[in-house]
């Protein structure tokens, strides 16, 4: 199962490549935010997006990605392991 997870962007740590090092529950790691620069304004730290296979997918407020993430949480060994696919994930 393939989800699209809460997540907050930490630093811009690639702007040419657009990547951002993001935080999902404790799990850190790089992804791309550049299909959130159409809007002309795009993402960038402290701000919460829902990731989708290392691509940020949309920029979401912090009482809805929380809730997203409770949501998830509840749905037990599916976001489980959701969580250690992407522990094991690397964008560089």
């Amino acid at each position: 199962m393939c989800l699209a997870i809460p997540g907050r962007i930490l630093e811009v740590v690639d702007e040419g490549n657009r990547l951002a090092k993001v935080d999902v529950a404790g799990v850190q790691r790089n992804v791309n935010i550049g299909l959130l620069d159409d809007d002309g304004v795009g993402v960038g730290p402290g701000d919460w997006v829902l990731i989708h296979v290392g691509f940020a997918m949309s920029k979401v407020d912090e009482a809805e990605a929380l809730e997203t993430r409770r949501m998830l949480e509840s749905m037990g060994e599916d976001y489980e392991n959701e969580l250690e696919e992407l522990k094991a994930s690397i964008i560089e």
